[in-house]
C-alpha cells in the first residue's frame, strides 16, 4: 500500500514568513510613525521658553545684538527731521510742565567729578551691568531666565522698529544747550567714524538704557529676598534715569517710551511662553539673598 500524501502544514516558520511579507496595510503605520516623530520634536515656543546652556545663550544673545546694531545703523534720517521730532517732544513736556532736563544736567555739572562718573556709568551699566545680571539670573534662577530673555529680545525688536520709523535727536544733538557729557567728560566720542558705522545717533526713542534698567531692577527686586538687594533693584531704574538725563542723552519722554517697550516685550514673552511653564515666576528664592547681599 502506498503511503498517504503528506499534509501541508502551516508551522510557525511559515506564519512568520507570511507576516513578514510587505503588505499595503503597513503603509499607514509608517506614516503614523513619522507623524509621531514630528510631534516629539520640540516646537519653537518650547525652545524659546526653556533656558539653554550658558555658551548657547551667550552666542544667541550676542548674535541677536549684532543684528540689532547692524539694522539700527542703517537709519538714514537727516538732522533736520530728527530735530523736528525732538521739538515735538520738548513741546509736549513743556505743556505737561515736566521739561526739567537742562536743570538736572546743570546741577550735575556743578559737582566736581560727577559728570565723568555719569558718562562712564552711561556706557558701563548698560552693557556690563545688563550682562552681569543675565549671567547671575541664568546661574541662580534658570527657571526665570528664558522669560526675562524673551522680554529683553521682544522689547529690543519693538524699539528697533521705532528707531527706523521715528528718528529723534537726543538732547545733546538737538541744539538746545545740552552738553555731550559722554564725549566731553568720559572721552568717548559716540559720533566718531569708528562707532558711527554701527551707531545711529537718532535712536533716542525709546530709551533702552532705561528700559533695560527697569527690567533688571524690577526682576532683582521681585526675585531677591534680602532688603538690601530689593533696595538696589528698585533704585537701579531711578539711577539710570538720572544718568541718561544728566548726560544729555535722553528726555523723560524717552524713558517713558523705554518702559512701554519693556511692557510690550513682556506681552510678547508671555505669548511665546509655553503653557507648561506658566507658573509663579517671581517668588523669591532663598539663595537670592545670599547671592546679592
Amino acid at each position: 500500500m502506498g503511503q498517504p500524501p503528506a499534509k501541508e502544514t502551516c508551522g510557525p516558520q511559515s506564519r512568520v514568513g507570511l507576516a513578514a511579507l510587505p503588505t499595503k496595510g503597513a503603509e499607514p503605520s509608517l506614516v503614523l510613525m513619522n507623524v509621531a516623530t514630528l510631534h516629539r520634536l520640540p516646537s519653537l515656543r518650547s525652545l524659546a521658553s526653556s533656558p539653554r546652556r550658558g555658551l548657547v545663550e551667550v552666542a544667541t544673545i550676542a548674535g541677536l545684538y549684532a543684528v540689532y546694531e547692524l539694522v539700527r545703523g542703517q537709519g538714514h534720517a537727516t538732522l533736520e527731521a530728527a530735530r523736528a521730532h525732538t521739538d515735538g517732544i520738548v513741546t509736549l513736556e513743556q505743556n505737561l510742565h515736566v521739561f526739567g532736563e537742562r536743570a538736572i544736567q546743570r546741577a550735575a555739572h556743578w559737582v566736581p567729578g560727577l559728570p565723568t562718573l555719569l558718562g562712564i556709568a552711561y556706557i558701563a551699566l548698560h552693557f556690563l551691568g545688563t550682562a552681569a545680571f543675565l549671567i547671575w539670573l541664568h546661574r541662580r534662577h534658570p527657571e526665570r531666565f528664558a522669560f526675562v530673555r524673551n522680554t529683553l529680545v521682544g522689547a529690543t525688536g519693538v524699539a528697533l522698529a521705532i528707531y527706523l520709523l521715528y528718528p529723534v535727536a537726543p538732547p545733546r544733538l538737538a541744539g538746545l544747550g545740552f552738553v555731550d557729557t559722554v564725549s566731553h567728560n568720559a572721552k568717548v566720542n559716540l559720533s566718531s567714524d569708528l562707532l558711527g558705522s554701527l551707531y545711529n545717533p537718532f535712536a533716542a526713542v525709546p530709551s533702552l538704557h532705561f528700559g533695560y534698567a527697569l527690567l533688571v531692577g524690577v526682576t532683582i527686586a521681585l526675585v531677591a529676598r534680602g532688603r538690601v538687594a530689593r533696595v538696589i533693584g528698585w533704585s537701579y531704574p531711578v539711577a539710570m534715569l538720572l544718568i541718561i538725563v544728566a548726560t544729555g542723552n535722553h528726555f523723560f519722554f524717552d524713558a517713558l517710551a523705554g518702559g512701554l517697550a519693556i511692557g510690550a516685550g513682556y506681552v510678547i514673552a508671555s505669548w511665546v511662553e509655553s503653557p507648561a511653564r506658566r507658573a509663579p515666576r517671581w517668588q523669591a528664592a532663598p539663595e537670592s539673598a545670599a547671592a546679592l547681599n
